[in-house]
């Protein structure tokens, strides 16, 4: 997959590292905001294995509501500068707002990761298309405020797959090099925690769009439920189960905030599905 200068081998699984430069995530909130320590944590990342950082400067956890586009810029801009003049490694700005990654852009990013699939600011995907970023498109029902409202299906796996072909044809309309789509069904955001596990289950439908797959499950309340485990940072051992299962579903990019234990789960299931050693 290509990015703006850069290129992600996806012919093994691949670690994208989750740096939040928010007070208000559900796992990590508050722990990165100085930008001299989301640096370091970007740079500890990368030495434990991670192919991409992905930077974070709004929540959008279940909820939450939005914050300006100077403020995301105001916590992102530092970092990702501050990365960029001390690693090559390919950055991803998540964000769904135009301005902030167009700026991004500017500022040293290769991808840009758009939780809307280009449905909440009708400018992205012209950004992307000039910028020649990268493009993670991830399906959505709503806004993180409203979303968890919205979590009625007729048929959950066909209808996120039809989103997120609507979300391919808005890029490829723009402009977007199809080598340049990744497509992520988008666990947590509008879906039950039974839906989460039906989308999991029917993972290789959503590889049937021809597109790499990005998948998000680190640490995230489904698995809890699943565990009663209330704490996020306590479920390393379901993300990595989940992780497993992608790998041997075809997914290509796992997002995670546990790098080293996710790229040694992820390469070991991969080991096992093509039957070889690294």
């Amino acid at each position: 997959m290509h990015g703006r200068d850069c290129q992600l081998d996806l012919t093994r699984p691949c670690i994208m590292g989750i740096l939040n430069v928010t007070p208000d995530s559900f796992s990590d909130g508050g722990q990165f905001l100085r930008t001299d320590s989301a640096v370091q944590q970007g740079l500890a990342m990368e030495k434990e294995g991670a192919a991409i950082l992905d930077i974070g400067g709004e929540t959008t956890k279940p909820g939450s509501l939005p914050v300006s586009a100077d403020e995301e810029l105001a916590r992102v801009l530092p970092v990702i500068k501050g990365l960029r003049s001390r690693t090559d490694l390919p950055l991803s700005i998540d964000t769904n707002k135009a301005l902030v990654a167009r700026e991004a852009v500017a500022a040293g990013v290769n991808f840009i990761n758009d939780i809307s699939g280009l449905t909440f600011d009708s400018e992205m995907a012209t950004v992307a298309a000039e910028t020649k970023a990268g493009l993670f498109l991830m399906h959505t029902s709503g806004r993180p405020e409203m979303m968890q409202k919205l979590t009625d299906y007729d048929d959950l796996p066909a209808e996120v797959i039809d989103g997120l072909q609507k979300s391919i044809d808005l890029a490829l309309l723009a402009g977007v090099a199809s080598d340049r789509i990744a497509v992520d069904p988008g666990i947590g955001f509008g879906k039950t925690a039974t839906g989460n596990l039906e989308l999991l289950h029917h993972l290789k439908k959503i590889s049937l769009l021809g597109y790499p797959v990005l998948l998000g499950t680190s640490r995230k309340s489904f698995i809890g439920k699943i565990l009663n485990q209330d704490n996020p940072q306590k479920r390393l051992f379901g993300t990595l189960a989940t992780i497993a299962s992608g790998v041997s579903d075809g997914v290509h990019i796992f997002r995670v905030h546990d790098v080293r234990p996710a790229k040694e789960a992820a390469l070991v299931a991969w080991a096992i599905r093509e039957q070889k050693l690294l």
